[in-house]
């Protein structure tokens, strides 16, 4: 498995994602942003964090576009978690996506949120080749969901 992350600089912490995650809680979602909630695989106390919610006929995915970070390895443990939407709390459980059956995902999400999250896929966007899409595949965990309630 890879170990590719890329961690968030100071004002994607404590600016950005803290005001994504502000509108995202008052029901106001930006693109398609949830506040995603999933147990700590060492403390078990519940940890959040802003996401993109990517549909692809009509199937839900999370991707991690900066890698095998903390939420990654937390929902691999828990199998599952919370997204939140203003007051609306969806259960669900998590299954990875093998690195093969990503590519059509990545070109998806990258056609999405390009200008938000492009700059974390080594120059690979929507329109790169099958090759491309491959190439960085295990570097981007992507996860399908499915709502339990």
């Amino acid at each position: 498995m890879s170990t590719h992350v890329i961690k968030p600089g100071w004002f994607t912490v404590n600016v950005f994602n803290r005001f994504v995650a502000w509108l995202t809680r008052r029901g106001i979602s930006v693109w398609g942003s949830r506040v995603l909630a999933v147990r700590g695989r060492k403390s078990g106390q519940w940890r959040t964090t802003p996401v993109n919610l990517l549909t692809v006929d009509g199937r839900q995915y999370l991707v991690a576009p900066r890698g095998h970070v903390q939420w990654t390895h937390n929902m691999r443990a828990a199998g599952g978690g919370q997204l939140r939407l203003g007051k609306r709390v969806e259960n669900f459980t998590a299954v990875e996506v093998a690195d093969d059956d990503k590519p059509p995902l990545l070109r998806a999400y990258l056609k999405r949120w390009k200008a938000e999250v492009g700059v974390f896929f080594k120059g690979v966007g929507p329109g790169s080749s099958e090759a491309e899409l491959r190439r960085i595949a295990p570097d981007h965990p992507v996860f399908r969901i499915t709502i339990t309630d």
